[in-house]
């Protein structure tokens, strides 16, 4: 993939700030949340440059390959708590805003798991992510991920 432009270079100072918004929001709540948050908004919005992205960091901080793996079915597998079904659940239904109704289950389930302060914690981070999902596939932008040591390596 050939960039078409690079932001960066085109609008430094915004995308500095962008920058410096984008790390606020990810220290705002747990790590393995907001990771699962990043990819999951990635997945709906077909971003291959943060999918990839983001499952190598989200391996790097411990996630493992089962949740990552079944992140795109996500309502069906066991592996994640009421909490990351909240966030996720919220995740989809502001990715997919202009789809509706999900939006009212999708707001119970988050006042259930998380406190006022939180829901906006996380809502930024969606939107964040959403618009890092926006920049990446309407630039064309690619950013090449370090290799992850496999399994073995990792254990000798």
């Amino acid at each position: 993939m050939t960039p078409r432009l690079d932001p960066f270079d085109a609008a430094p100072i915004l995308m500095k700030k962008w920058m410096g918004m984008s790390m606020d929001a990810a220290a705002s709540l747990e790590t393995s949340l907001i990771e699962l948050v990043k990819i999951r908004s990635s997945q709906i919005n077909g971003c291959a440059n943060c999918i990839n992205m983001h499952t190598s960091e989200a391996r790097a901080k411990g996630e493992t390959e089962q949740r990552i793996y079944l992140l795109s079915a996500w309502r069906e597998a066991p592996c994640y708590t009421d909490r990351e079904r909240a966030a996720l659940g919220w995740t989809d239904a502001l990715t997919r805003l202009s789809e509706g109704p999900a939006l009212e289950a999708a707001s119970q389930a988050l006042e259930a798991e998380f406190s006022e302060e939180e829901q906006v914690k996380l809502t930024l981070m969606i939107n964040v992510i959403n618009g890092w999902n926006r920049l990446a596939v309407g630039f064309g932008l690619w950013v090449e991920t370090p290799a992850i040591p496999d399994t073995a390596k990792a254990v000798a």
